[in-house]
């Protein structure tokens, strides 16, 4: 009897893993014949008062943060098609109906972040502030300003504070350019804190933001928890609410499902996990579901 290889065996275990299910045929190409869902509203934008912000999902991860001074994006992204994944709802809000933008963020280079058709949309000579090693995609947009910057950078504009997060993901835009950087952002005016995940999957690092920021409202990631990589580079819910009690945050906005489907688990289910975990973890008066294009004030 011929005793397999200890290399030859592994390898085979891999390839097993891989073949267990086929994301072609189970999940991209079925996406193709599903309705989209999903309404287009007209928002009314808030006249704010001072201490307060409004938050506007969009969809996926793109959020428009208003102060009574100021109209951020947040990886904005308005794309039908990703490549070959399409988007199976749509945005809340046609990007014709935003205020005037004075600031866009990009958390990294990923395709459902950073969208250049959708970016130079909204180019109007304002500052665009991008990880370090993504300056090179936006520069030719119409934006005013790349602003780069690093984990724990700092940046100021108009009063206010941008603080820019570490993550456990990866930055690259294709294959070769591994340079790229990622990370999230935390948004700050008159005492009060947004803070935007990016993408990440879980690690010791929320400790850390919880430590030196403690943001009051936390924007987190809860979908594409099942890749077809297998890749351990995003939350899964029950860790998206772990992630939260670590920040220290008060209010917590799920994002990053529902819009695009990037992984195998059903499109209703992150939600439905969210609230069976933030029930056992007692924070789900906590949790904030926001309705696409609707605004909402805190």
């Amino acid at each position: 009897m011929v005793v397999p290889h200890p290399k030859r065996k592994k390898e085979k275990k891999k390839a097993t893993r891989w073949n267990q299910r086929n994301f072609i045929t189970e999940v991209l190409i079925p996406s193709f014949f599903v309705r989209k869902s999903g309404v287009e509203h007209r928002p009314v934008f808030p006249a704010l008062q001072p201490g307060q912000i409004a938050l506007t999902w969009i969809g996926h991860a793109s959020f428009l943060i208003q102060t009574p001074r100021h109209n951020i994006l947040v990886d904005p992204n308005w794309a039908n098609w990703l490549i070959v994944i399409r988007r199976l709802k749509r945005a809340g809000l046609a990007i014709d109906d935003l205020p005037n933008i004075d600031l866009v963020l990009i958390t990294h280079a990923h395709f459902d972040h950073l969208n250049r058709r959708t970016l130079r949309a909204v180019a109007a000579r304002q500052p665009i502030v991008v990880p370090s090693g993504v300056a090179s995609l936006v520069h030719d947009l119409g934006f005013e300003k790349v602003q780069e910057m690093s984990w724990w950078d700092e940046w100021e504009y108009r009063d206010l504070k941008i603080t820019f997060t570490p993550a456990k993901h990866w930055g690259a835009r294709v294959l070769h350019d591994q340079h790229r950087g990622y990370g999230g952002f935390c948004i700050e005016f008159e005492g009060r804190q947004v803070y935007h995940c990016g993408d990440s999957a879980y690690f010791s690092g929320f400790r850390e933001i919880g430590r030196r920021l403690a943001p009051e409202i936390a924007l987190l990631p809860i979908g594409a928890y099942e890749p077809p990589s297998f890749r351990d580079v995003h939350m899964g819910p029950e860790q998206a609410v772990q992630a939260f009690h670590e920040l220290k945050s008060k209010t917590f906005v799920p994002m990053h499902f529902g819009t695009y489907r990037l992984s195998y688990e059903p499109m209703h289910e992150p939600a439905q996990r969210l609230m069976l975990a933030g029930s056992n973890a007692g924070v789900l008066q906590q949790i904030r579901f926001l309705v696409e294009g609707m605004p909402q004030v805190f």
